[in-house]
């Protein structure tokens, strides 16, 4: 059985305050784009992983589908499966990718296999394997809070845009994000924020990664302003980098912008 996992962007991150399980609290808006790796389970002989695509860094057992397996296999009767896994998700990018294998992981398998799952169930084994594995359960537009695994729906719909994704050739780990963000109280939700106009998105919403992270990486914030020169009403880290989107009325020449960089359009 195949399904394909989709990438998400983060619409503003407010890093609010650090938690005694090590976590912090934030705030952030999740929405879905179009860019998708493979992932195929069959039954087999034996549990195995392998990949294809983009090289998945660490260790095979520490993947995040296998230990979504080994989480099913506690409550059932599951077979080994072979699991394969095309990655065209950029990886260090900001966009879930791994995370979003996992949530799709465990809907493939409480399909295969029949499991009866309600999406709530679902929800609960994601949640253990990742903050923002659980939501690509239901893959809809949430704003996220607590440690980024809870949610309230948002009615957010950017279809009548053109999203362009930047992604340049650098990797920002989850580590160095954190290690560089200044946690502080928001004075107004993105809760709020989100439903402005998207051209009054620019004045109010923000990331607080991209501080540090532009420090750092001054080639990811020149995709930034460059996106804005190209006419983006809206442009942004997407959660800790190193992608940067750009929402635009009508699509841009993204010709300087391919290259040194990934781009994806059409999202």
């Amino acid at each position: 059985m195949l399904i394909f996992p989709n990438a998400k962007i983060n619409i503003g991150l407010n890093v609010i305050n650090r938690r005694d399980d090590g976590y912090h609290n934030l705030e952030t808006v999740f929405y879905s784009i179009k860019i998708n790796d493979a992932l195929e389970v069959i039954e087999a002989q034996e549990l195995s992983f392998e990949s294809s695509g983009l090289k998945i860094p660490g260790r095979i057992e520490d993947n995040l589908c296998i230990r979504g397996y080994h989480l099913l296999k506690k409550d059932f009767d599951l077979p080994p499966v072979k699991i394969h896994l095309h990655k065209n998700i950029p990886i260090g990018a900001g966009l879930g990718g791994g995370s979003a294998d996992a949530g799709f992981f465990i809907r493939l398998m409480n399909q295969k296999f029949e499991l009866g799952l309600s999406d709530d169930r679902m929800i609960d084994y994601a949640r253990k394997l990742g903050a923002d594995c659980a939501f690509f359960i239901k893959n809809k537009p949430v704003f996220a809070f607590d440690k980024g695994d809870e949610f309230e729906p948002v009615k957010l719909d950017l279809s009548v845009y053109e999203i362009v994704l930047v992604m340049p050739p650098v990797h920002v780990s989850t580590a160095e994000a954190y290690g560089g963000v200044k946690p502080a109280e928001v004075k107004q939700s993105l809760m709020e924020l989100v439903e402005l106009p998207v051209k009054e998105w620019k004045s109010h919403i923000k990331n607080d990664f991209e501080v540090s992270i532009f420090k750092n990486h001054p080639e990811i914030r020149g995709v930034k302003a460059a996106l804005y020169e190209a006419g983006a009403i809206y442009a942004s880290m997407s959660g800790s980098g190193a992608s940067v989107f750009g929402i635009f009325d009508k699509l841009p020449d993204l010709s300087e912008f391919e290259k040194s960089n990934q781009v994806f359009t059409n999202l």
